[in-house]
């Protein structure tokens, strides 16, 4: 063979591989427009007996000089980037996606700007039980000087036995605290039907992390003009928490808060397992901002601050946690609320952890 020989069949090489190249790439075509029909379709971009099916078809006519074993290999990668290529393309047509909104969205509640590079702060009973008890948080919230109070009216409780929350009663109640101590009120939700109900009385709407998945009211939530803060469900991916506030957002209301508050697992040191990862992700996956839930994720007072801290240094918009005035005598959640004297400790090192890490600065 002649160097000439040598060069043409490079020539060759080098024209079958941009040929190649271009077959790949406007497979990919074919594939973004079969991945847009089965998302208008709800239809699982993946399909394994489709993937055996091509593969089959290529071995009837494989004639060598490869493998199969190698044919197969070649078009799984193939088939592997087409999937990932529908996943971008899902990922770029979600209303919350960091790539369909390059700005942050800024929720803003009587005042309080949430995801504006200030830490926010949302504190509260884990139930509303009289306005005595709430009053007492309230104030000690005020005088720090913070816009925010949480507080259940309705309790989905893992037991039907358990104290389920005082309901409308419950709503009255935050809403003579809210006017009072010119606090913004956030409150969980549970039901459609309540939310139209309680939309006098509440100023942010929570989705509890056992309603993460009630589509139904992620769609009632996003028909009106309420801030909504969604919570991560016990077992829910990152992409499912991102899809319920798609839920949210496809309605018309973007005003949407993320909250991670730690996941179950096999762990049985604290509740659940705080996924500080998820805040960066969240940031970068989405336009949201992300609150961090101390009291929920790990349900211990002694880890409150260190994992506070940690959600702070790690980028989340602000931080939630439980107080009571007694928490010995909580009718919910009693070991994991912080008593008054804990409240200013907790806040106070907290402040100091923020001056002296510059902490959103």
């Amino acid at each position: 063979m002649t160097q000439h020989d040598l060069e043409s069949l490079r020539t060759q090489v080098d024209e079958l591989n941009l040929k190649i190249l271009q077959l790949i790439n406007e497979r990919a075509e074919v594939i973004q427009e079969i991945g847009k029909i089965k998302e208008k379709q709800g239809v699982n971009r993946y399909d394994p007996l489709r993937e055996r099916h091509m593969l089959d078809l290529l071995r009837e006519n494989n004639n060598g000089p490869l493998s199969q074993s190698v044919v197969d290999h070649i078009f799984k990668e193939i088939f592997k980037t087409a999937l990932n290529l529908q996943e971008d393309d899902h990922r770029k047509a979600l209303l919350v996606s960091r790539k369909k909104k390059a700005e942050d969205t800024i929720v803003e509640v009587k005042g309080q700007k949430i995801g504006n590079g200030t830490p926010t702060f949302v504190f509260g009973p884990c139930a509303v039980e009289s306005y005595e008890q709430v009053a007492q948080v309230a104030q000690a919230i005020q005088q720090k000087g913070l816009k925010l109070i949480r507080g259940g009216a309705f309790k989905p409780r893992t037991s039907p036995y358990d104290f389920q929350g005082l309901g409308v009663e419950g709503l009255k109640i935050l809403k003579r605290i809210g006017d009072e101590f010119n606090l913004g009120v956030v409150t969980e939700i549970v039901t459609p039907g309540h939310i139209e109900e309680a939309l006098d009385y509440i100023d942010v709407i929570q989705i509890g992390a056992r309603n993460m998945q009630n589509f139904e009211l992620l769609k009632a939530a996003g028909s009106v003009k309420k801030p909504v803060l969604l919570k991560r469900g016990l077992a829910a991916t990152i992409d499912e928490l991102i899809n319920a506030a798609e839920y949210i957002i496809s309605q018309g209301n973007d005003q949407i808060i993320l909250c991670e508050r730690g996941i179950r697992t096999y762990e049985k040191a604290t509740r659940n397992t705080l996924d500080i990862s998820a805040v960066p992700i969240l940031k970068q996956e989405t336009h949201l901002p992300v609150l961090v839930d101390v009291t929920h994720s790990t349900g211990r007072r002694d880890l409150l601050l260190p994992t506070a801290k940690a959600a702070l240094a790690v980028g989340a918009d602000g931080v939630m946690a439980e107080v009571h005035p007694d928490p010995a005598v909580a009718l919910s959640d009693a070991q994991q609320q912080m008593n008054l004297d804990q409240f200013d400790e907790f806040y106070s090192a907290i402040l100091e952890f923020m001056k002296t890490h510059k902490v959103h600065a």
